[in-house]
């Protein structure tokens, strides 16, 4: 299974947003999709992290 990339990751975020926006959507799909968001931003932030991290070691390691 190919991990999705932090793009992929916002997209998939986004496209649930709409569903949520969707004022005929019940209460149930609602808290389901609202969980599925949440769990998709937190892995793209964390990917964001990742390489926010790398870049500030790439950088350590060119001052010196």
């Amino acid at each position: 299974m190919q991990k999705e990339s932090f793009e992929e990751k916002l997209d998939h975020a986004k496209k649930i947003l709409e569903k949520l926006m969707d004022p005929q959507i019940s209460l149930e799909d609602g808290v389901k999709f609202y969980k599925e968001g949440i769990k998709e931003l937190d892995s793209a932030t964390k990917l964001l992290e990742s390489a926010k991290l790398t870049i500030q070691e790439y950088r350590q390691s060119e001052e010196k």
